[in-house]
């Protein structure tokens, strides 16, 4: 399964939750809707509805696809 094949099959759960695409680059981007996103052929469109901000990202760029836990990513705890 390709990365375009996880970013349909993430955004098309129902409730949907936020997820997180980051890159081979280490840029992180953050998708709280559904409809601010639109693959095409060899990439995907990623708008930011708060401003006038997009990004165009190569699939053979893209190193993960996950969901974010409560819409935020994750933080890792130092042990006690």
């Amino acid at each position: 399964m390709g990365a375009g094949d996880t970013i349909i099959e993430l955004l098309d759960r129902a409730p949907f939750v936020p997820i997180g695409v980051l890159t081979t680059a280490g840029e992180s981007y953050v998708v709280r809707n559904p409809r601010t996103v639109a693959l095409l052929k060899s990439e995907v469109f990623i708008a930011h509805p708060d401003s006038d901000r997009r990004n165009y990202v190569p699939f053979l760029h893209i190193s993960a696809v996950d969901t974010l836990a409560n819409g935020r990513p994750g933080r890792s705890r130092c042990k006690r």
